[in-house]
């Protein structure tokens, strides 16, 4: 049986910057499924996600955070083209 990544940054508010942090370093394959889901439904997240990621660029043992930069700055970008075309 699997379980869901508990830690004490994880809220019922849903994913604060530490706890996003904490998936995309530890988390397992179920863990950022859950951050995947929770970006497509709500867009705001794929900053925060940005934001996490960001300070990781320049460290090439960070490849969970590379990966996750670029994906986070395609879908912000397709998330605001989709926005703007909705107006």
């Amino acid at each position: 049986m699997q379980f869901a990544m508990l830690h004490r940054h994880l809220n019922h508010q849903g994913f604060n910057l530490v706890a996003i942090d904490e998936v995309i370093s530890r988390g397992r394959w179920r863990d950022l499924a859950e951050l995947r889901r929770a970006v497509l439904a709500n867009h705001v997240l794929l900053e925060k996600v940005e934001q996490v990621c960001r300070p990781y660029i320049s460290d090439p043992c960070a490849q969970a955070h590379h990966f996750w930069m670029p994906y986070a700055e395609r879908d912000r970008t397709t998330a605001g083209v989709a926005g703007a075309q909705e107006l």
